[in-house]
């Protein structure tokens, strides 16, 4: 009913966007009416005009509550006051220092922005322009704003080229760039603006969690966050978490081992007889769908034999059965040159939404470390997780998000479940005259390079400029080969020239270009009809070095841009062909956008076959037999609007399917998300000085109570009281009995006892903080009970792994996997805690004082990576416990101890302090 409702509405009072739109045009009518009075004030006087609304704003908002949703909706309405006028003195300073004016749909797409939503706005209309309205207004409060973008040279690029605006306001803009170091980076977000990547953004916070000292940490907070090309960097790159990792002790000789034997292996396949029955045949099957393989009964037999195992599954095997499972899905399901390349002897990701290379970003659960071995290049070592951080659950830090893309609309129920981001459609500035042509189809792929390369020699004769886009390395070097072959001179952008990205695709537009792109290689960059005259000036001539002749190569270039834009449109300017569909609708629909671009004539079309991955892989059977019934001949295509209705069909079906993964990875992600905000706030409070001391006395007293509860319970008389063992604990864990507390045995009771210990641990700490200073107990206390946090934390996330990675076969015993490990990995939660309480309270009560205090901890090598984020769908992390390098050490154990409130390892399921805990104190004793 409620489908039914909003197309009423819609019929009666036009769609969400056209009444977003209606509701914002008297505001910008108003930001029209300042224009004239704002034109002829000098520069210094728009300076001003925004140093006054600068101050009453810093003024109101220093008046406000801190609780933070109240506090948002006023910050809200205290900027709303000034929007007009600080969007009219951008819009003039732009002129004064760009030559560039917003439109009016521009300034409605900064009001959206302002108000925290996504700004969908096609290719061309100025996107990167409209992000400074915004940016300005909210810049304005002294709290920071971040500008998201998809790669470093974006983000420079953008910081010089819209930081002219900022800076003729009187506003500081700041650039992250991968290379900096922590003092250049503290800087950067220390401006009004600080433009840099989300990995940048991401890995800065993960690092700062694990400094120890406040002074080195960079970021200030996440205030407001503008995320330009919002669907790559939410949607798409939604299943990839960042992760911060040190070395494990898993052996890398095993890949080796293993990936000898997958060769040998019979690829079979999974059949269904006339009742239903499944069986399978070979040694394994592989489901491209679900991106899994697995081995057969008579794969693990065969495997079993080669590598000479008695049984894959037994508890001790399990780290081989775990590379074998690896090795198999880099050799069934991991392409060189699709899902990645091999480049000066290492294995880089290509990234399957960009086509970009990804150096750095390794697969995870051992599955890079397979295909390492598989093309015989020296294997990295495998790492554990230090820190880690999806990008959904980053970006939901912020008070306020907003985003903006050219292709949102499609995924606008995940941006509303998952961010509260509502998606409003900009319109053009002018109308768009590109005309979209219906699909062909062929039957074979080698029948659809043919008709692909036909087009391309018929609309290059005629001069037009054609950007064809491929899904894959090997497929635009499959095509380039057969344009060379017709002797079509043509420029590749691929993952392999991502240095050359943005200036091959700011001459797609010139008379007669032939180019061939992966996927959305170069977005961001608008592609000109005619061509780029900055652009090629600038290759000919270095405007630093030589100015004038730069400006003479500029006004000639300038002059041949023109005439060849003339020429363009004459020619039907610029065609977008698309080879192959992707999962994605929104993915082919940025293809499009690449032309038609502020009211341009341009064109599209796909040109398919039925051995395409899409139609291949998820096109239905019924479709397929139907095609095959239409008797298609070879070379000659088929143009339908059922075939095309069934693509889209199957592209909505893997949209929704991947949008459950994300949302998968999500819920599980909020459990660790909820435990990591703990962590990270127990951090910052010690860092800052406000916790440490309290901390330790309060942990000291719960342990006490702990330790009475446990030796001297209430249900017990007192001659049954376990003296000798409450002596001993409270020795190992405060370096004194009962007798140095003065304690009365034969006279005491609990209450009395109770404060007895307290008091007593408080004076002996109170002693040692004498002894020692307190400026360095002080500084003492922090490397303690960071050194015992991060090494507690990084052994949890370690334990979350494994228990994640079986967590999906409660399901088979009727349970929710999601259920359990809520309650599962909280008990686990709780169990780190009283061991961070135990181990911090025992060095800050028995370390050996000295002068010496380490003042910060030695830094152990660590990499900083995307993993794909593959747990949830089968795969593991497999690493092995290593120790914390950072924690001072005073006891050994041949065992790891076992914290009081802990599981008995007995397996009674009560609590060890109520358990052996007890019993093993009496033995002693």
């Amino acid at each position: 009913m409620a489908g039914v409702a909003d197309k009423i509405i819609e019929f009666f009072m036009g769609s969400k966007h056209e009444r977003e739109v209606k509701r914002l045009l008297p505001r910008v009518q108003r930001i029209n009416a300042l224009e004239p009075e704002l034109a002829g004030c000098s520069d210094d006087e728009l300076r001003a005009r925004l140093g006054r609304i600068r101050d009453e704003v810093r003024a109101a908002l220093a008046e406000l509550p801190e609780e933070y949703r109240e506090r948002r909706e006023l910050v809200q309405g205290v900027l709303g006051e000034h929007l007009e006028e600080v969007f009219a003195l951008v819009r003039e300073a732009s002129k004064r220092t760009l030559g560039m004016r917003h439109f009016d749909v521009q300034l409605i797409g900064g009001m959206v922005l302002h108000e925290g939503m996504i700004s969908e706005m096609r290719t061309g209309e100025g996107k990167t322009l409209v992000a400074t309205l915004p940016v300005v207004l909210n810049a304005i409060t002294g709290r920071g704003v971040h500008v998201v973008t998809v790669n470093d040279y974006l983000a420079k690029r953008d910081a010089e080229w819209m930081g002219r605006i900022y800076q003729f306001l009187g506003l500081s803009v700041g650039c992250i760039q991968n290379q900096m170091v922590d003092t250049e980076r503290f800087a950067a977000y220390r401006a009004d603006i600080t433009y840099g990547t989300n990995n940048e953004f991401g890995f800065d916070y993960l690092r700062d969690n694990m400094k120890f000292d406040v002074a080195s940490m960079v970021q200030r907070g996440h205030i407001y966050a503008i995320v330009d090309e919002v669907d790559s960097i939410l949607v798409d790159e939604a299943r990839t978490p960042l992760i911060i990792s040190g070395p494990s002790e898993l052996s890398i000789g095993l890949y080796y081992q293993v990936d000898r034997i997958i060769p040998k292996l019979i690829k079979g396949e999974e059949i269904r007889d006339k009742y239903g029955n499944k069986s399978t045949t070979g040694d394994y099957i592989v489901d491209e769908k679900s991106r899994t393989s697995a081995l057969t009964e008579e794969g693990v037999a065969k495997a079993e034999r080669l590598l000479s195992v008695s049984n894959l599954y037994d508890p001790t095997q399990i780290e081989v059965l775990h590379a074998v499972e690896q090795a198999l899905r880099a050799h069934a399901l991991y392409q060189r040159d699709r899902e990645y390349i091999v480049k000066d002897g290492q294995v880089i990701i290509v990234d399957e939404f960009t086509g970009r290379l990804m150096p750095g970003r390794r697969w995870s659960d051992g599955l890079h470390q397979a295909v390492e071995a598989k093309e015989g290049v020296k294997i990295e070592a495998e790492n554990q997780t230090l820190a880690t951080i999806t990008l959904q659950n980053y970006f939901r830090m912020y008070e306020k998000l907003a985003g903006m893309t050219g292709t949102a609309e499609t995924e606008a129920d995940e941006f509303a479940q998952i961010y509260g981001l509502d998606v409003i459609v900009i319109p053009t500035n002018k109308p768009m005259v590109r005309a979209d042509n219906p699909d062909l189809i062929y039957r074979t792929e080698k029948e659809k390079w043919k008709a692909v390369v036909e087009e391309i020699l018929e609309l290059h004769e005629k001069g037009q400029p054609i950007l064809v886009g491929t899904v894959s390395i090997e497929k635009s070097e499959k095509l380039s080969e057969l344009l060379k072959r017709r002797g079509i001179q043509h420029v590749v952008l691929n993952a392999k020239f991502h240095e050359r990205e943005a200036a091959i695709v700011a001459q797609a537009g010139r008379f007669g270009a032939v180019t061939i792109a992966t996927n959305m290689a170069g977005r961001g960059t608008d592609i000109i009809l005619g061509g780029n005259p900055e652009g090629l000036a600038k290759a000919e001539v270095d405007p630093l070095k030589d100015p004038e002749a730069y400006q003479a190569a500029l006004a000639r270039y300038t002059a041949q841009c023109g005439e060849g834009r003339d020429k363009v449109l004459a020619a039907g300017g610029l065609h977008i062909l698309g080879t192959e569909r992707h999962e994605a609708r929104r993915i082919d629909n940025q293809l499009r956008g690449r032309s038609g671009r502020q009211g341009d004539s341009g064109s599209s079309r796909f040109i398919l076959s039925l051995e395409d991955d899409l139609m291949r892989i998820f096109a239905s059977d019924r479709l397929r037999e139907w095609m095959k019934h239409l008797g298609m001949e070879e070379d000659v295509p088929i143009e339908s609007k059922m075939v095309t209705r069934s693509i889209e069909r199957a592209q909505k079906q893997v949209e929704g399917r991947n949008f459950e993964i994300r949302k998968h990875l999500l819920q599980y992600d909020d459990v660790m998300n909820k435990q990591r905000e703990s962590v990270y706030r127990l951090r910052r409070d010690v860092l800052s000085g406000k916790e440490g001391r309290e901390w330790v006395l309060n942990a000291s007293r719960q342990i006490i109570g702990s330790l009475i509860d446990t030796h001297c319970p209430d249900d017990k008389h007192f001659d049954d009281w376990d003296q000798a063992t409450l002596d001993r604990e409270l020795e190992d864990n405060f370096g004194l009995g009962l007798q140095d507390a003065g304690v009365a045995w034969d006279k005491t009771t609990r209450v009395a006892l109770e404060d007895q210990l307290v008091a007593a641990v408080e004076a002996r700490y109170a002693a040692r903080e004498q002894e020692l200073g307190e400026e360095d107990f002080r500084q003492l206390e922090r490397y303690v009970i960071l050194s015992v946090l991060d090494a507690q934390w990084k052994d949890h996330l370690l334990a979350l792994d494994h228990l994640k990675e079986g967590i999906g076969m409660r399901a088979y015993g009727q349970r929710d996997p999601l259920v359990e490990y809520k309650r599962e990995s909280f008990g686990l939660f709780q169990s780190m805690m009283d061991r961070i309480e135990d181990q911090a309270v025992q060095y800050m009560f028995k370390l050996e004082l000295s002068r010496v205090v380490p003042d910060r901890r030695r830094a152990a090598p660590v990499r900083e990576s995307k993993a794909e984020a593959s747990a949830l769908q089968g795969e593991r992390q497999e690493a092995k416990h290593s120790p914390g390098s950072g924690s001072p050490t005073t006891v050994r154990r041949q065992e790891p101890k076992v914290g009081r409130n802990d599981p008995c390892p007995c397996g009674s399921g009560k609590k060890y302090k109520k358990c052996h805990g007890a019993s093993e104190g009496a033995a002693a004793s």
